[in-house]
This record gives structure tokens, sequence and C-alpha cells, in this order.
């Protein structure tokens, strides 16, 4: 045999191979399928959830469930057993890390694709009701390819050496080696530590206190995305919604007050509150103006997050029905809030600025 035919046939042994390489590599992602992309965990894996970019959105299309915990990242110390037992639920996260309405909207649309829902319990940060009204998903880089319905841009995931040599292995491990708890999804709090120490050092307080906006200044933008999720509740008169005010830190209200930013969210909270429980199907509780727990900075780790005991003492005063706005009491209780922001800039966080604890913008680094 010549020499030319001998390279023919190694080139095509070497084709062979490869081409069996790849279809194994790619069979290989497609069934262990770390980020959910095509079906729920096989071969007796836990769901383990730990990269919320990569693997909420495949979890909403293929996972078994009929309730929703909605949010940002203060909703991911949540345990999910503890709606599924107080409700009678099988429920997971529906998560984005900034939180805002149009992503959480986007999140809620791909459930409800295949998915009927009892409940809805979602978490509405401040920040996200004056965010613009539009979704931010391929703005901030995340992995489109797992979130549009594109086969063929696929192949940066099936052929992802991150995937095959470190997320299978994660998964796997967690399922069988180790203790993870799939209620625990995305779970952030274990590696954290919380105090005033950890807080302080992560608030930075303004410099200057700005003349504070008149209480319409993001009137535009609230109303955009008041419209945004009154057709979600308006769409699925099926569905329970439960939304909630969470309790940030006193440190993030001395912000809001300096920033001049204030009456303008009291304000947004005011317009979403009273959009939303036009509905019969909303109920909205608000933990703002919780004194106790947002003075007491051993519950933070910064100026908003804080410990999975709050997020479990939030949910005990929904199952309760304790700090429920109505349409009768809901700007009386916003107006509370408002009153406890003052207090905090006119007495809880003097003694404070006296034993000079906080550092200021101009100090970081």
């Amino acid at each position: 045999m010549s020499d030319k035919q001998n390279s023919k046939n190694f080139i095509k042994r070497l084709a062979i191979a490869v081409l069996v390489l790849l279809v194994f590599i790619g069979a290989v992602v497609f069934a262990f399928d770390p980020f959910y992309h095509y079906h729920k965990p096989w071969f007796g894996m836990k769901a383990v959830l730990n990269d919320k970019e990569y693997q909420c959105v495949g979890t909403l299309r293929n996972f078994d469930y009929d309730a929703l915990l909605v949010g940002s990242s203060v909703m991911e110390n949540n345990d999910n057993s503890w709606y599924n037992d107080a409700y009678g639920v099988n429920a997971i996260k529906a998560i984005r890390s900034y939180g805002a309405t149009a992503d959480l909207c986007y999140l809620l649309d791909v459930a409800y694709e295949e998915h009927d829902l009892k409940y809805v319990f979602y978490n509405i940060d401040p920040s996200s009701l004056y965010g613009e009204a539009e979704t931010t998903y391929e703005s901030t880089g995340c992995p489109m390819y797992l979130y549009d319905r594109n086969p063929f841009n696929d192949i940066q995931y099936l052929y992802n050496k991150d995937v095959l040599f470190e997320k299978i292995p994660y998964a796997v491990a967690n399922s069988f080696m180790g203790d993870y708890d799939e209620n625990l999804s995305y779970n952030w709090a274990k590696w954290k530590s919380f105090g005033p120490d950890m807080a302080l050092g992560l608030y930075f307080r303004p410099t200057e206190v700005k003349e504070m906006l008149p209480e319409d200044a993001y009137l535009d933008k609230v109303n955009a995305n008041i419209e945004l999720l009154t057709e979600q509740v308006k769409a699925h008169p099926e569905t329970e919604f439960i939304f909630f005010y969470p309790p940030y830190s006193m440190l993030w209200w001395d912000m809001s007050f300096r920033e001049g930013e204030k009456d303008a969210i009291i304000r947004c909270e005011k317009e979403m509150t009273k959009a939303l429980l036009s509905y019969d199907n909303v109920r909205i509780f608000c933990f703002q103006g919780e004194r106790k727990v947002a003075t007491n900075l051993d519950n933070y780790m910064d100026t908003i997050h804080f410990s999975p005991e709050i997020n479990r003492l939030m949910l005990d005063h929904i199952i309760a029905g304790e700090y429920e706005m109505t349409l009768d009491n809901y700007e009386e209780m916003l107006d509370e809030v408002s009153a406890f922001a003052d207090d905090v800039v006119n007495d809880y966080i003097l003694s404070y600025e006296k034993e000079g604890l906080l550092k200021y913008a101009s100090e970081e680094e």
C-alpha cells in the first residue's frame, strides 16, 4: 500500500475517531446536563443549584413544581421546604441577582409556558421599582444560548471544557458524596459572616447629603414596572401572588436619605402597592419598618443582605397574616416606613457617627 493511501486511511481513521469523541462528549454533557438545559436530573442525581444565571431558566422549563420563590439575591437564602410545608406546594426558585422587574417577569413567562402555578412568592426590592423596565440578561453577559430555544448554538454548552471538567464533577460529587440539600438552592449564607463589622465594613456612606428629590421623580419608571407586574397578575388569576417588601438595614435607609432618594422610593412603593392590591389574587406584606430587625446589624452582612433567620421570620409573619397591606392601610404603613427612615438619620445612626464607625465614600480605595 502506497504512502499516499496510508495517509488517506490515517486521516479517515482520525476523522472517525474525532467524530466519535465529539459525539461522546456531547452525549455526556447531554446526559448529566448540569445546567438542566434539556431535562431534570437523571441517574438519581440531586438538583445541584448554585449558578442561577446558568441554571435558573433550565429548571423553570424542565423541573416539576407548582410554586415559585421569585426575587433577587435576598430571596436566595430561603429554604424551599419552608414554603412546601406551609402551603402544600412543590416550590423552586426563580432568581435574578439584580431583581429587576423585567428580568423577574421574564422568568415568570418561562415558568408559565409549561406550568400551572398555585403560588408565586415575590420579593419586591425597592430599586426594582424605578429601574428600567427592560430585561438585562443579554446586556450583562448572561449565556443566552441557555435562554433561547435555538439548538444550533447549544454547541457552546455541549462542548464546553468548564462544563465537562468542572460542572459535571461538581454535580456528581454533591449528589452522591456530600450532604447537599436541594431545598437550599442558590443559598449563599453558609460561607458568609453577619454582624456590625461586616455590615459597616461594606457601607461607604455618601459624603454629601443631596437635596431630596421630588416624590414623583421616578413616576414614569415605576409606572412602566407596574404595567409589567400587573400584567402577570392579571394574566394568571388562578395563581395567588404573595408580594413582600424585605427589611433592608438602617444603613440602606441612611444611604437613601443622603442620596436624596428616600421620598421618591416611598412614593414608588405606594404606587406599586396600590396597583397590585386592585387584584383579588394579590396579597402584600411590608417588613421595611420592622425596627428590631433593621436596626440590629447582627442580622446583616452589608446594607441589604440579611441572614436566613430573617427570611424565615418574614415567612412566619406571612403565614400568620401579620404586616399585611390593604387598600385601607398601605399608605399609613409606608408612611411609618418613611418615619423610620427619618429616625435612622436623626437617631439610630448617630451613635455610629460619634464612635467613628462609619466609612465615607471618599475613603473607599
